[in-house]
């Protein structure tokens, strides 16, 4: 529309419709400040979402589809609990604790409900504690101001919120299919504030970690390390699942997993996309990295899958691309394309060989019971790409995010002639970080395992976890005829009629599993064998399985 146009359909009112139409576009200091940048704030707020949906729905997807048929529901509701808990959290107290003023070398001050104000949301974000000044490699002295963004403190709050609520889901990975709900309920809070909150201002929000020269580009320590140790340690704590359940645990629905799968690929684009906080070429070279890196090590992991099992398996090229994705994590914008190919293979390989090899050799790993095995594909993987970091990173990419000028990797020093010692620090610093982040999650996940047994059982009852999700919700993810029940049938809405049936005698003879359902009206002695369901499917309730589980 012309202006002309515009005069002639409003006339006097024109004003009218510039406040309607264009306001977003005025230069005004309350909607367009001179610090905004609109391509890192649409960026910026396009990369947080993608990575929102990494946890809603697509971690809830996967959770929900990759485990046995009788814990869909509870997985996937306990991905979708922690990303409800954890946001509230984060703005009332979490975020100034990871991203706020320093109260200690590795934590930042509790200011509670200052998020919740307006005035400061909406102003210029700064990390008020990255300010750096020392020593480079070389000796030299520097010093940088702290962190500045061209968007607004709302946009990386809800940028960070999105991290820190993906991490609690990993750990949850860890423990499916047999944890309290109300006992999770009550972890999520915790571990938030007195773990994740740790990691977070140590190695990004101007901690020590950040101030001494570790890599972690966007999150191979904070989030899958910490994960990974913290989700093991929770695992130790609750206890295994049943021992039914831990040997044969096939997922529900492959092609859902594959579903949830692929919205975890692809929001990792905003995952690593995100983290150079601005739409510049750092951020492109993130993301191509990414996709190479997870391609590479799907392929990997599939081939030794074909080479040792004779067939590739979905679940194992899952893994395989979550290793992948995992390990370029840390490097993803400080490495080149060739770096994050060879990384890609390692993250296929060695994760296999310890998930495959080493996991059945080990008396510890045997024993604690990591249902998706979060140890192998976040934790190892995690570190991997860690001292991978340390390795390739690039002099000149390496300026633009590290906050020590003038480090590298470990190979660059024969190519560029600085010699040996900056690389060889750079590693070590690399593997100070990770033991950090391994004994802080082992002590707090401990002891706030320890702390939430005082109230709440860890692990659901042997009844409950006999029945599955029917006994910790009350729901059940496929209506099959009361599949799994063990509860009164007045309890779940069974209709009037069922009952009747029962109380009239033609299911005095029934098992007591079966007491209160519509099969039961069959008679003892009697197996239902719905084949209409298709071929090589069917599900049977006979008296020999009177929970009617059949998997």
């Amino acid at each position: 529309m012309s202006g002309d146009d515009v005069i002639a359909l409003y006339g006097e009112n024109v004003t009218n419709y510039a406040n309607e139409y264009l306001l977003g576009y005025l230069n005004t200091a309350k909607v367009t400040p001179p610090w905004l940048n609109k391509g890192d704030q649409a960026w910026q707020l396009t990369a947080a979402t993608l990575v929102g949906m990494q946890s809603v729905p697509g971690l809830v997807i996967l959770y929900g589809s990759i485990v046995k048929k009788k814990w869909a529901v509870n997985s996937a509701f306990m991905a979708l609990y922690a990303f409800a808990a954890v946001l509230i959290c984060w703005v009332l107290w979490g975020y100034e604790m990871a991203f706020g003023h320093k109260l200690l070398p590795f934590w930042g001050k509790v200011k509670l409900n200052v998020l919740l104000n307006h005035h400061h949301l909406l102003e210029q974000s700064r990390l008020p504690s990255t300010a750096v000044h020392g020593r480079d490699a070389s000796g030299a002295h520097y010093e940088t101001g702290m962190l500045e963004q061209f968007f607004p403190m709302a946009t990386m709050v809800y940028f960070q919120f999105c991290f820190a609520a993906l991490t609690l889901i990993l750990i949850a990975g860890s423990v499916l299919g047999r944890m309290n709900i109300h006992a999770w309920m009550l972890f999520v809070p915790l571990w938030l504030t007195f773990s994740y909150t740790v990691g977070a201002f140590s190695l990004w929000g101007g901690g020590f970690l950040f101030q001494w020269g570790v890599i972690d580009y966007s999150g191979g320590y904070v989030i899958h390390l910490s994960s990974g140790v913290a989700g093991f340690t929770a695992a130790y704590w609750v206890g295994p699942r049943l021992k039914k359940d831990r040997e044969r645990f096939p997922p529900n629905n492959v092609l859902l997993m594959l579903a949830g799968a692929g919205i975890l690929w692809m929001g990792w684009a905003g995952f690593n996309g995100g983290d150079p906080y601005s739409a510049n070429t750092d951020a492109s070279l993130a993301v191509i990295n990414t996709h190479i890196c997870a391609a590479a090590s799907l392929l990997v992991w599939t081939s030794l899958d074909v080479i040792f099992f004779g067939k590739p398996s979905v679940i194992g090229a899952v893994q395989g691309m979550i290793t992948g994705l995992v390990c370029i994590t840390p490097a993803a914008g400080v490495v080149m394309s060739w770096a994050a190919l060879v990384m890609g293979m390692l993250s296929g390989s060695i994760p296999w060989y310890t998930m495959m090899v080493v996991h059945k050799r080990s008396g510890l790993l045997l024993k604690v019971d990591d249902t998706m095995g979060v140890f192998h594909t976040h934790a190892v993987a995690g570190t991997l790409g860690g001292l991978l970091a340390g390795a390739f990173a690039h002099p000149e990419l390496a300026n633009l995010f590290v906050s020590v000028q003038n480090e590298h990797g470990l190979i660059y020093p024969w190519k560029e002639g600085h010699g040996i010692k900056p690389g060889a620090i750079q590693m070590g610093k690399q593997m100070v970080g990770a033991t950090f982040i391994i004994v802080w999650n082992i002590i707090a996940t401990t002891l706030i395992c320890l702390f939430i047994q005082l109230f709440i059982p860890l692990r659901m009852s042997e009844e409950q976890l006999q029945i599955g999700d029917d006994a910790a919700h009350g729901e059940e993810a496929y209506a099959l005829w009361g599949d799994g029940e063990k509860f009164e049938a007045s309890k779940h809405g069974w209709y009037d009629e069922d009952l009747a049936q029962v109380e009239n005698g033609y299911a005095k003879n029934t098992p007591r599993g079966l007491s209160s359902g519509p099969c039961a009206a069959l008679g003892p002695g009697v197996e239902l064998t719905m084949t209409n369901l298709g071929p090589n499917v069917s599900s049977r309730v006979s008296n020999s399985n009177p929970a009617g589980n059949q998997y």
